[in-house]
């Protein structure tokens, strides 16, 4: 008796939206998918993520730069230094 295989079926959401382009955008974004083999559609999603995902980017970094700004970097150099004696007493033998 043949096992029958489980089917799932998926459903994709998308949003349509209106968005207003300048004729000359507009014949360039034409142009760009068609030299590209994709839809206008297509072109305006991969646009859209590459420019969220640079945005999210910039966000992540300046918060790390918020962040290492109130860091005090004193404290690194000392914990270097102790860091470097250590290591010279441990090999001082070494040779």
């Amino acid at each position: 008796m043949p096992i029958a295989k489980k089917s799932v079926l998926r459903y994709s959401v998308n949003m349509k939206i209106a968005v207003s382009l300048s004729d000359t955008l507009y014949e360039k974004a034409e142009q760009t998918a068609q030299h590209m083999g994709i839809t206008r559609s297509k072109l305006l999603v991969n646009a859209l993520e590459e420019y969220i995902a640079k945005h999210n980017g910039e966000a992540i970094t300046q918060k790390l730069n918020e962040f290492y700004e109130k860091i005090n970097t004193d404290d690194f150099a000392r914990d270097m230094d102790i860091g470097v004696e250590s290591l010279r007493e441990l090999t001082k033998n070494d040779a």
